[in-house]
Order: structure tokens, then sequence, then C-alpha cells
């Protein structure tokens, strides 16, 4: 076998990795003022802590809109070879359309798509949060 080939590949990466990574060290500027570390983003001065806690409730809200671009991806894919697949994939989409519907409408009921004001006033006179919306 000629795993020198493989050697020579990892030793140029490395090498070009040491490179990346040296070289700048070596070029940058050395200046340092009492400005230079705080950070400045669109002309105004940052206020407060840059680690904001979320709700759970805004992730749970992200990826149902994952899920849902993802099947709008899918369908564009179905509906651009619709007349090549034929009657099959149809009865497939209605199928997984049909899913796609049942899943709205349970995550719709449980709650995780109830995120403002009234939602928390509802989980509160409920006694608590249940299912998804916890």
């Amino acid at each position: 076998m000629q795993l020198w080939r493989l050697g020579a590949y990892a030793l140029g990466v490395l090498i070009l990795l040491a490179v990346m990574l040296g070289l700048p060290q070596l070029l940058g500027e050395r200046q340092r003022d009492r400005h230079a570390g705080t950070p400045y983003e669109g002309g105004v001065l940052g206020t407060g802590s840059a680690r904001v806690r979320l709700s759970a409730q805004y992730y749970v809200i992200a990826m149902v809109f994952v899920v849902f671009d993802l099947e709008a991806a899918f369908l564009f894919a179905w509906a651009v070879a619709a007349r090549q697949l034929g009657w099959a994939a149809w009865v497939e989409v209605v199928v997984f359309v049909a899913v796609l519907f049942a899943t709205l409408v349970y995550l719709w009921r449980a709650g995780a798509l109830d995120w403002g004001t009234s939602a928390v006033l509802r989980r509160r006179a409920r006694g608590g949060a249940r299912g998804i919306s916890r």
C-alpha cells in the first residue's frame, strides 16, 4: 500500500494549519488601547450582559419552524417532479401532509404555539404547564 501519500497529505495539512495560526501572530498589530476589547456593534455601545436567558418556549418554536420549513422544501421538490412521479407519489404526499397537519394540530392543542402573555395567564389559571408548553 502507498500510505506515504496519506502521511504527506496529513503533514501538509498540519504545516498549513501552523502557518495559518502563526502568521497573524507574527504580522498582526501589537498596540492595545483601552477600547480595543470592548464590543461595538453598529455605532451603539453595548449595555447589560450578552448572556440573555431565553425561555424554553423560544427553542420549541424554533424547532417547529425548522420542521415545517423542511417540509416545505420536500413539498417543493415533489411539486417540481409531480408529473413524472405519478399517482403513487401523490398518495405519499397526501399522507405526508396529513401527518404534518396532525402534528400541527397536536402542537396547537398542547400549547406549543402559544407563547404570549395570554398563554402564560392561561397556564397559571390551569395550575401550571402541561405537555410541550413547559
